[in-house]
């Protein structure tokens, strides 16, 4: 089976953090939404997208990437956020599924944030994602195997 994560980690790298450790356990291939304009989806079998949240959302570029995506395919979603107190992938999942693409599910956690007047602060949600989280994203994309 024959898998790829699209993400983007811009904020302080807390979603990379998740896809790096599920990259060296796993066979995945892993494409940072940053550094293309397109992705050939036609030679996987499932296809992540994986992202920092913000206002609401996961980020543009990877949500941009992933509506590109062929009808049919199963889907996953990894986010890193300030405030987990939500799916963040709900509405970039429901875009998917109404174009026939199959979600297997998401996997949420906290990450180190300094947006805004945060940053007068020093962030919240310091030390995250942290093992325990980083493992969770890990067992996450095992079960979906």
């Amino acid at each position: 089976m024959k898998v790829v994560i699209v993400y983007e980690s811009t904020h302080h790298g807390n979603t990379k953090k998740l896809v790096d450790a599920i990259a060296a356990k796993n066979e995945v291939d892993l494409v940072d939404a940053t550094k293309v304009d397109s992705v050939n989806y036609e030679s996987y079998d499932i296809i992540g997208f994986a992202s920092g949240a913000a206002f609401g959302k996961l980020y543009k570029k990877v949500t941009s990437l992933a509506l590109s995506i062929p009808s049919g395919k199963k889907v996953f979603f990894i986010y890193s956020c300030g405030n987990n107190n939500k799916d963040y992938s709900k509405s970039l999942r429901t875009a998917l599924e109404e174009k026939g693409c199959i979600s297997l599910g998401s996997y949420g956690c906290s990450g180190y944030d300094t947006y805004g007047p945060l940053k007068l602060v020093g962030g919240i949600n310091k030390g995250h994602p942290d093992e325990s989280e980083i493992s969770g994203a890990v067992d996450f994309y095992e079960s979906l195997l």
